[in-house]
């Protein structure tokens, strides 16, 4: 008997696996649906909401200024997604995982939401098939001006920024304090540290170290707060300034995602300032995702898109690309660790 396509050995295997990878690339396809309805639900506080202990639609929608009908499609689709779970009668209740967008709770995944799915984000995306033909950024064409820029000109979008990297500047610094030796350390600068969260956490473990944040004038306001909130205004300091013409003296420099920011020729600049600056025996420490290895699952490969969307130069690196970059601004790795969250902790001594 002449075999058919359906009965050849191997067809219903073939066609199993060809069923998964459908659905697996129209999940991907649909991955910007997830993003828009998490970033709503974020915007809205809708879990917060029914944490506060409203659980309908009507009563979220009274509480959240929203229309109930639209509210009850909104937090079924939460609920698709595993951020509500469904009680049944229409009375929805939070999940471990939705609690994560609640405001102020630890580890709040909420800024981060607002930030990498907010509109200068999105509509630099839309760009990323302009940027990858031409070979450059297209966020001048999306937003009219450069990422920062536009941030300091809309404070909302500029401070869900600012707050973003919160959540991952706790846990890199609880892990910092723990991984680094700086006995002996007396003053620290957090570079381009907007709200300071993790010179304020080494400060923390370390009564001794006085801690420094440099940044622009119209994020410096937010780590002086928050120095004052924890007690430490007396040995903090907030210094408006460029860290590409000058950084302060200090006995060590911290670099959390900074370096991505920017191009090659920008990063060995600000290194070689922090360099200039350093006291004897000053280190640095940088923070940044590093890039895996190619064809394996890889956030960084996907973050590295993101830096082509929204910056003007900025992507991510592997490791040997930081140590090139390291040593043409006059230092030399002497570790590289990863941490629990996507950040290595690249520590650095002077060349």
């Amino acid at each position: 008997m002449n075999e058919t396509p359906e009965t050849a050995p191997g067809y219903e295997d073939a066609a199993l696996e060809q069923e998964r990878d459908f659905g697996r690339l129209f999940q991907m396809i649909t991955g910007h649906a997830v993003a828009q309805i998490v970033r709503t639900a974020a915007t809205l506080s809708i879990i917060d909401h029914i944490a506060a202990g409203a659980r309908t639609a009507d009563e979220v929608a009274e509480r959240a200024s929203t229309h109930p009908a639209t509210t009850y499609r909104l937090m079924r689709a939460c609920a698709s997604i595993g951020l509500l779970a469904h009680e049944g009668d229409g009375r929805f209740t939070t999940t471990p995982m939705g609690e994560l967008l609640r405001e102020g709770v630890p580890g709040s995944l909420r800024d981060t939401t607002l930030h990498l799915a907010g509109y200068s984000t999105w509509v630099s995306w839309a760009h990323l098939p302009e940027a990858v033909r031409e070979g450059r950024t297209q966020v001048y064409k999306a937003l009219g001006m450069d990422q920062f820029t536009y941030f300091s000109r809309h404070p909302e979008e500029g401070d869900a920024f600012a707050s973003s990297g919160s959540s991952m500047s706790e846990i890199v610094a609880a892990e910092a304090a723990s991984m680094l030796d700086i006995s002996g350390v007396s003053s620290a600068v957090d570079v381009g540290g907007a709200n300071g969260r993790l010179v304020l956490g080494l400060m923390q473990a370390n009564p001794a170290l006085h801690g420094i944040v440099l940044d622009l004038p119209h994020v410096t306001g937010a780590a002086a707060r928050a120095a004052k909130e924890l007690g430490l205004s007396d040995r903090f300091s907030a210094v408006e300034g460029d860290f590409f013409e000058e950084v302060p003296a200090a006995d060590l420099y911290l670099l959390k995602w900074i370096l991505h920011d920017w191009d090659d020729e920008a990063c060995v600049r600000l290194l070689r300032n922090c360099r200039a600056a350093a006291k004897p025996g000053a280190r640095a420490v940088v923070f940044e995702l590093v890039l895996g290895e190619v064809g394996t699952p890889d956030f960084g490969a996907v973050a590295d898109m993101n830096m082509l969307s929204v910056t003007d130069g900025g992507r991510e690196r592997h490791l040997h690309e930081y140590d090139a970059l390291f040593t043409a601004g006059g230092w030399r790795r002497v570790s590289a660790r990863p941490t629990r969250s996507p950040l290595w902790i690249m520590e650095l001594e002077a060349a």
